[in-house]
């Protein structure tokens, strides 16, 4: 039987486990999605349980189906959503809560007086992020403080706490094994990435008990086993990293240099540093890009909470569209966007502004803007975000970019990678395989498990599907962006508008 590499991709708003060979090449999928649980405004939660169905349905799919054709799976790699949070039961398993998502803003004002009381700049060193919702700890404490017992079980040792493919791999391994990888523990905010070991301070600071922590691993490695009872076999876990990270490893962003953005829920831009921490003075974020052995590798990130997402209120919320696909022919309908400008700050703005107060609003509406119209404002949301992070990079002393990889659901729309082309004055190259978050995990477990010798065996398998070049004039370009910037501005929580 041949062999192949299977990746459990947990995201915000579905779980896939897709199928590969050992090439890279895409053998099988198998996605659902699950429900998105808004109890106040400004709250988001899952429920902790369905993602695990989800996760065993969608991998036991694809193994019986891989199994039916002659293949068997080498090792399983996992890839999630990051900061999203869950405390548990060491010995059911079961959630004492829901998790609570990356894009809950319950927190906001915690996070401010923490600002005010000065921990900001202790808390950027050592973790190399910023005093927001956005990330785990927060959410954590509000968990141990406003569900009954949780604290004091937690003291008392029954509880274990973790980040997404953290409660995964206690879930498939029968919880025998309660580790998380260094990228997604470097996005709980209670972290030292210089030390690469939990904060003594910042659990203080959180005041977050050390024995509900996971043991932090690399992100490729012998992790343990699958219960053979979930998949008629034991099935090796290898690689484990937070989805950000892993497109980059799909897209083949492994050295310093290299740049990629993600268009998924949310919007995300990595830059790959090496073994340099780069201190933004512009409010992006410093993380961790891998570690792997003794190669510790860092990167610059900027993070836009609303891309896929706000095409997905457009359909869900709106009822606009009955499928994201129909956005494209929309959006080129038009001969502009008329002046109107959407800002989708529904879970506030996060980089540059990280203005956690902020709401969506859209502006410069007039009788002859129509559904056409709020949906090219949606999409041209999405590619402004993305100019304000590159110019945020710039103005921490990075280079113009010469080139924008670009991967996730979003860029499949023709139109919208044309004008983020347009608006950053780059190239942009879309790779054959867009689903990089999941081929970067199965890369991870290929790694793991010895199939290859390196990150650099795996950079090889990237390939170029098509290339989008600027063709906008700079004068449009500079209206555009001005109109953006307007925009922004009368939404920001501080302006007064």
């Amino acid at each position: 039987m041949s062999e192949y590499l299977i990746a459990l991709d947990q995201g915000t708003t579905s779980t896939r486990a897709m199928a590969f060979s050992p090439e890279g090449e895409v053998l099988d999928l198998h996605q659902i999605e699950f429900k998105q649980h808004y109890p106040k405004p400004g709250w988001v939660e899952h429920e902790a349980e369905e993602i695990w169905r989800t996760a065993v349905e969608t991998v036991r799919t694809v193994v019986t189906r891989q199994g039916e054709a002659g293949r068997t799976p080498r090792a399983l790699g996992i890839t999630n959503q990051r900061e999203t949070v869950v405390i548990w039961d060491r010995k059911t398993g079961q959630p004492v809560y829901n998790a609570i998502v990356w894009q809950d803003r319950r927190t906001a004002e915690a996070c401010s007086r923490l600002k005010e009381a000065g921990h900001e700049p202790m808390v950027q060193e050592k973790t190399g992020l910023l005093l927001d919702p956005y990330f785990s700890a927060t959410k954590i404490t509000w968990l141990l403080d406003n569900v009954p017992d949780v604290r004091a079980r937690a003291e008392r040792g029954e509880l274990a706490v973790g980040t997404i493919e953290c409660f995964l791999l206690w879930r498939l391994t029968g919880g025998r094994v309660h580790a998380s990888d260094a990228t997604n523990a470097s996005r709980t905010m209670l972290f030292d990435y210089h030390r690469q070991e939990w904060s003594d301070e910042l659990l203080e600071l959180h005041k977050v008990p050390r024995q509900i922590l996971p043991e932090v691993v690399d992100n490729a490695g012998r992790f343990g086993h699958t219960e053979v009872a979930l998949f008629g076999q034991a099935i090796p876990i290898c690689g484990l990293m937070g989805d950000q990270q892993s497109a980059a490893i799909g897209q083949g962003c492994i050295r310093a240099g290299s740049l990629k953005s993600t268009y998924g829920t949310g919007c995300f831009l990595l830059q790959n540093t090496g073994s340099n921490i780069v201190t933004s003075k512009n409010k992006l974020l410093s993380t961790i890009a891998y570690r792997i052995g003794d190669e510790l590798s860092y990167a610059v990130e900027g993070s836009i909470f609303m891309a896929g997402a706000a095409v997905k209120w457009l359909r869900d919320g709106l009822g606009l569209i009955k499928n994201v696909a129909e956005t494209e022919a929309m959006a080129a309908s038009l001969k502009d966007n008329g002046g109107v400008y959407l800002v989708p700050a529904f879970t506030g703005l996060g980089a540059p502004h990280w203005d956690a107060e902020a709401r969506g609003a859209i502006f410069g509406l007039t009788q002859d803007s129509g559904p056409a119209t709020i949906v090219r404002a949606t999409l041209e949301s999405v590619a402004y975000q993305t100019h304000d992070l590159i110019r945020a990079a710039q103005a921490d002393g990075a280079e113009p970019p010469k080139l924008l990889r670009v991967d996730g659901g979003m860029v499949a729309n023709n139109w919208f990678a044309q004008f983020l082309a347009d608006l950053l004055g780059a190239p942009v190259d879309r790779p054959k395989i867009i689903e990089t978050t999941a081929l970067g995990a199965a890369f991870l477990a290929g790694l793991g498990s010895g199939l290859y010798d390196s990150l650099e065996d795996v950079e090889k398998f990237w390939s170029l599907e098509r290339r989008f070049e600027p063709a906008m004039d700079e004068a449009t370009r500079q209206a555009h962006l001005e109109g953006w910037q307007r925009a922004v501005q009368r939404t920001l929580s501080k302006s007064g508008n």
